[in-house]
Order: structure tokens, then sequence, then C-alpha cells
């Protein structure tokens, strides 16, 4: 079974950079990543993932529309089984914890540091496994 990361965020470039970061893994078939521009986009393709191969939803918090924020509370509702990582660019205490009042797993801070990240993704496909 192939396992899904998804991650929404407004921002085109922020598909390339992840592909970038993460093409071995991708490559290789370790983990798939999706992409969604949206919240709704996102929340749509997070209910059609019903097989629990969806092992983690990574968001921004600050987009046009739903908010990240939204989203979370949406996702938590609809699919508790998938943890959840809000990304900001704002990484103020109010934010964090209304991020995690909601239901977030965890909080990273933009520029992302994708080691934290891959630590991450590497406990997930553990627990996956």
């Amino acid at each position: 079974m192939s396992v899904y990361i998804l991650v929404v965020d407004d921002e085109p470039d922020v598909e390339v950079l992840f592909r970038g970061q993460f093409r071995r893994d991708l490559r290789s078939g370790r983990f798939r990543m999706e992409f969604a521009t949206s919240a709704l986009g996102a929340l749509r393709r997070a209910v059609e993932i019903r097989d629990g191969s969806l092992i983690l939803l990574l968001s921004d918090i600050n987009m046009p529309g739903m908010s990240g924020l939204e989203l979370l509370s949406v996702v938590r509702a609809k699919r508790p089984d998938v943890p959840v990582i809000m990304i900001t660019a704002y990484g103020d205490a109010e934010t964090r914890r209304k991020a995690i009042e909601r239901g977030a797993e965890g909080f990273l801070t933009k520029p992302i540091d994708f080691t934290l990240l891959r630590r991450e993704i590497d406990m997930r496909l553990e627990h996956a496994a």
C-alpha cells in the first residue's frame, strides 16, 4: 500500500520545494506526496483517501478562503486518524496556541527546517508500517 502525505499551501512554489527536498523518497516510492493549493481542495482529498494510507497532512495557516486553522478543525472532525502539522511564516505564540487547541500535532515555521520535517515523516512511516 502506498502512503501519502498531503501538503496544503496556496503558494505554487511550495510543491517544487517539497519535491526537491524529498526527491529520493518520492522516486523510490517510499511515500507519495500530493499537493493542494486550497484548504477546500485538501479537505476533499483527505476525505477521499479513506484506507489509512494518508499518514500526514501539512497545512499552511494563512491561505485565502478557508484558513489552515479552519481546515484543521474540519479535518480533525472528519479524519481524526490523520495527524496534522501546521506551517506558518508567523510563528507567534497565539497562533501556535490556537493550532494546538484545535488538534495540530505539530507546528513548523517558514523557512521550513526540512531535517526536522524528515524526522517527523520517518516517525509517521514507522507507525504506518
